[in-house]
């Protein structure tokens, strides 16, 4: 059958459709003439149709505002509107045409068998923003690929446990590894709740370095407590966890009962990743200029998992653990190990938050304890710094850096500072403090920063300095038209600014007021509607939006790098496709909605 001039079945979303689907589709599509001034589809009401525009300009409006509707979008060519209309038989928004529209015309019945038939097509429209990210990730490979990073620690068949008691010898635990196949023992011990575990190398390492007789029990060589994952998590998450706690195996359980065990290399048989190269140079690293080499891997990494379709979210989690062995390393071969205790280095911004990509620049600090005693403390800061610069982090323009006297204090000078970040309220005040707020320690004695995080977390309590602080969401338009289009200018858009500042300081500001602990947004979007903070639905249309403009964001650098340029935060929306131009204007729609949430929520102006 010859297809209908016009209606395109090789663009989104209809290129998700099979043959038979696209065959019924054309024999049965109508198409319609709308005069201006004409209302397509009534807020509330359902529809018979769903509606693909051939030609012309409708406008969209929401219920609400003083005239009784709101401008919401515009819509042309190749546009298709009223699914949800015909969907759940009632429409989110009015449809009106402003000029001659031609617009072809899908009866309900048959939308709703194109659904049934087509799982990839209704994905599409039933997932929102989240299933249009994943489909416009793009790539041959892509279908493959976001299977893989589906798959479930079930999935990875892990070993089953093999449980000994606390007093078995090391000689005879040796033999039941053997014996069983196995590479990690369970010991069970009654003076602890839960078992502990011990692996082949540690029985290894007790015999041949420290000298333990075979004889020896393996009680006191079990480690507690253990890292675990649930059956029903991702299994990228299990790589995560492993690279975040220097392990090779973690504990497998299933609503709370312990079924396995998982070792890296049969996660690794999964991933085309080679993170665990990279941590296994570093561990092995020891020089700066070893760190400096280890490290040089991550861009690619990320060029990898990006090509094969991972969500950004466990790409930005894998990437900050690794980040953190990093600085880790570089912090042990700069501070001598008797100073260790009396330090603790922070890493801030979207490294504290756990979600950074490309290197952009640093953000750490130092919290020293109250008597320490050090005449090398500025030279091992120096040295530190220089060595994230050679591995290619350029240096904070704020000088957000442990070189900078002023971002490494002790106990007592970070309360100090807290307290005139309270009693502060200019622009650069709640800079700082907004920094701040996101640290998280990588290195050092992690319970200096608790009472540093305990006063950070106090300023919760104080509602001038949140209306203050949360003012910062609404400096930067969401670079949406009266209409709902994507403004872009000479530059195109800036995604930072437009998009992802907003999401990520409406949400510290959310949490902090909460008393919400956790530093990534992603978390503290997921507990702010636990706790019935934020709406659900909301919740995850911001998570949603945050993953859909950092993908793009990535995609765009990582092309300007290819080009010989220079990674930026701007996004030329004519170079994106028609589902990545939905994707981005339903996502800075989400966070207008969340921008005016915030303004009511903090007695804000806008």
């Amino acid at each position: 059958m010859d297809p209908i001039p016009g209606l395109d079945l090789d663009q989104p979303p209809f290129d998700l459709l099979d043959a038979p689907s696209r065959e019924r589709l054309q024999a049965s599509v109508d198409l319609t003439l709308h005069p201006p001034g004409s209302t397509l589809i009534e807020a509330g009401q359902p529809s018979p149709h769903v509606l693909v525009i051939l030609k012309g300009l409708v406008h969209a409006y929401q219920p609400g505002g003083q005239s009784g509707q709101r401008p919401f979008g515009d819509y042309g060519p190749g546009d298709v509107i009223g699914v949800w209309a015909v969907m759940v038989g009632r429409a989110r928004l009015s449809y009106r045409a402003q000029t001659d529209t031609l617009c072809f015309l899908i009866p309900s019945a048959l939308f709703h068998r194109l659904l049934a038939d087509n799982p990839t097509f209704a994905a599409y429209f039933n997932e929102g923003m989240a299933s249009k990210g994943r489909l416009a990730a793009g790539g041959p490979d892509h279908g493959e690929a976001a299977e893989l990073m589906l798959i479930q620690v079930a999935d990875a068949r892990p070993t089953p446990p093999v449980r000994v008691n606390a007093d078995i010898t090391i000689a005879d635990a040796t033999a039941q590894l053997h014996e069983r196949r196995v590479d990690c023992l369970l010991v069970e011990d009654p003076a602890y709740p839960e078992p502990g575990i011990v692996t082949r190398t540690d029985l290894l390492e007790a015999v041949a370095l420290v000298h333990a007789p075979l004889e020896a029990e393996v009680g006191p060589l079990a480690n507690r407590p253990l890292v675990t994952v649930d059956t029903s998590q991702a299994l990228f998450e299990a790589l995560i966890a492993m690279t975040e706690r220097r392990i090779e195996r973690v504990v497998v359980k299933d609503r709370g009962a312990i079924t396995g065990t998982l070792g890296l290399a049969e996660v690794l048989s999964h991933f085309t990743s080679h993170s665990h190269l990279i941590g296994l140079r570093l561990g092995r690293a020891r020089t700066l200029e070893q760190v400096t080499e280890a490290a040089q891997g991550m861009d690619q990494l990320i060029r990898a998992l990006h090509a094969h379709g991972a969500r950004i979210s466990y790409v930005m989690r894998l990437v900050s653990a690794l980040n953190t062995r990093v600085m880790g390393r570089i912090f042990d071969l700069v501070v001598p190990p008797e100073v260790r205790p009396h330090l603790c280095l922070l890493v801030m911004g979207s490294e504290g938050r756990r979600e950074q990509l490309l290197k952009t620049d640093q953000d750490n600090a130092l919290v020293i304890a109250d008597d320490l005693e050090w005449d090398g403390l500025e030279g091992a800061m120096e040295r530190f710094s220089q060595a994230l610069m050679d591995i290619g982090y350029p240096p904070c323009p704020g000088q957000v850096m442990v070189n900078n006297p002023a971002w490494r204090m002790t106990v007592g000078g970070w309360r100090m500072r807290i307290v005139r970040w309270q009693r502060q309220t200019d622009g650069q005040a709640s800079l700082d403090l907004s920094i701040a707020l996101d640290a998280r320690p990588v290195a050092g004695n992690a319970e200096l920063f608790t009472p540093v995080k305990r006063g950070l977390m106090a300023l919760g309590e104080d509602e001038v300095l949140l209306h203050h602080l949360a003012r910062a969401t609404l400096n930067f338009d969401t670079q949406l038209s009266f209409f709902g289009r994507v403004k872009s200018g000479d530059e195109g858009v800036d995604i930072k600014k437009g998009g992802i500042f907003p999401v990520v300081h409406g949400v510290r500001c959310l949490a902090l007021r909460h008393g919400i602990a956790e530093t990534g947004t992603f978390e503290r979007c997921e507990l702010l509607a636990e706790r019935g903070h934020l709406a659900a639905t909301l919740a995850r249309d911001l998570q949603q939006a945050l993953s859909a403009l950092q993908r793009m964001r990535l995609r765009t650098q990582l092309a300007a790098i290819d080009a010989g340029g220079t990674a930026d935060n701007f996004i030329d929306t004519g170079s994106l496709g028609r589902l990545d131009r939905e994707t981005l204007r339903d996502a800075l729609h989400v966070i207008k909605e969340f921008r005016e949430s915030i303004a009511r929520s903090f007695r804000l102006s806008t």
